[in-house]
């Protein structure tokens, strides 16, 4: 099938990619032309596990394209999609005016019949609204879908090639059949394509991301209620997570969520619910507590330095919102360390990927270390903010040695606490009171 995908950020590159391995032709388009020229050598702006190994021979296999040529991509496709970003403005409302002009941008180059995908996280009432754009645009026959993604970021590749479920928000049978068939590949051990009106299908998007920041928020406020009443955040975790009705997944107790899709999509949903005077305190505790959980964080650092931080090195494990991506995007790292530095502290950081997006945000104002090691020279005391899997079993003699002191302040509760206490570390965590 002929494919496009309008943007070749984060969704698009993947989806592109992966569309293109299943043997259809895909046109990548963006309008930033040494984006276009990396890829098509096989650079890629993200790291994403697997993602270049498949652009790259996709490329070499013709399957696969870049242009900025909007008009000839939707022109030689049956199905374009719409990847563009969807940033939050400044009210929480998703900022639409990227795919309004992409809209536009279809409408005045429609050929004949296309499928026109919402592959952005859109509210509620977008393709509406696009279809009116197009259609004031065009003569031509069209539908519009929605087609909500569900990538996690560091395993997308996978959850792509095989997704638990496709969601196929469509109001015409033609669209719908040509959707099946696109993702039939995909979905050969069973999993369902799930066909729904429109409104429901954008709407699907932000109810799931919503739930399972939800379910981080609650982890959270009940690990902070253990570390109150003297209970073990992770016991209750597993108990709760036996429980086939909760379940394991995003139970973790930590220092909050992060990332282009919770924070937004929580806020988004807020937004929606203001607009149609409908109830929102669920959402609204939600982000609350997810903006305190780093702020109690920093807590328990000043409280261990007797509020003077002044002239301390800390040695930062970890500065993307989650490990397998260099994605600093609304990331935990960011609060916490801005706080530390204003209050003079001296930040050592490694990060196995996202240092060139850290420099931008904090120039010289850190020192980046070579490696987790280096960034503990001298330290006063080692911060655990990102749970990269290098980081889960270090050379805890080494440690020692480097920090002036042995003391740990676990983000993400990597390690056992009682194991800590028997190396001889003085270690803090999320949702247990520290051992002695």
């Amino acid at each position: 099938m002929k494919v496009c995908v309008i943007g070749t950020g984060y969704v698009g590159l993947v989806a592109g990619t992966c569309l293109a391995e299943m043997g259809n032709q895909v046109i990548c388009v963006d309008n930033n032309i040494e984006k276009l020229n990396l890829l098509k050598k096989g650079i890629i702006p993200i790291f994403e596990p697997g993602l270049e190994e498949l652009i790259k021979a996709n490329v070499s296999e013709n399957r696969l394209s870049f242009s900025d040529d909007i008009k000839y991509a939707v022109e030689n496709s049956l199905v374009c999609f719409i990847a563009v970003g969807t940033p939050q403005g400044e009210d929480g409302a998703a900022d639409l005016q990227y795919v309004y002009q992409v809209a536009e941008n279809i409408g005045k180059s429609i050929n004949g019949y296309k499928v026109i995908v919402d592959k952005s996280t859109v509210p509620v009432g977008t393709a509406e609204k696009v279809t009116g754009i197009i259609r004031a645009n065009t003569n031509s026959p069209f539908d519009v879908v929605s087609n909500p993604e569900f990538l996690k970021q560091g395993a997308a590749v996978d959850d792509f090639l095989r997704p638990d479920r496709v969601i196929i928000g469509s109001n015409s049978q033609r669209a719908t059949e040509i959707m099946q068939e696109l993702y039939a590949p995909f979905l050969r051990t069973g999993n369902p394509v799930i066909i729904m009106d429109v409104k429901s299908a954008e709407m699907t998007k932000y109810a799931a991301n919503s739930f399972l920041a939800l379910k981080i928020s609650y982890a959270n406020e009940i690990a902070n209620l253990c570390e109150k009443v003297g209970a073990n955040a992770e016991m209750v975790r597993i108990g709760m997570s036996s429980d086939r009705r909760i379940g394991p997944q995003f139970l973790f107790p930590g220092i909050g969520y992060g990332g282009s899709c919770f924070p937004k999509d929580v806020q988004a949903l807020i937004r929606t619910a203001k607009e149609f005077n409908c109830g929102y305190d669920i959402f609204e505790a939600t982000d609350r507590v997810n903006k305190k959980q780093r702020l109690l964080f920093i807590e328990k650092i000043l409280n261990r330095f007797n509020n003077d931080i002044s002239g301390k090195i800390f040695g930062v494990w970890g500065l993307a919102f989650k490990p397998k991506t260099n994605d600093m995007r609304e990331a935990p790292s960011i609060t916490i360390i801005n706080e530390l530095l204003s209050r003079g502290a001296k930040i050592q950081a490694y990060d196995p990927k996202a240092f060139d997006i850290a420099r931008t945000i904090w120039k010289d104002k850190i020192i980046y270390a070579q490696n987790s090691y280096e960034a503990l020279n001298d330290a006063d005391a080692m911060l655990l903010l990102t749970e990269w899997n290098e980081f889960r079993r270090p050379d805890f003699d080494r440690i020692k040695t480097l920090l002036k002191k042995p003391l740990i302040f676990d983000g993400r509760n990597q390690y056992e606490s009682h194991r800590m206490l028997q190396r001889g570390f003085e270690y803090i965590c999320i949702g247990e009171q520290p051992l002695s």
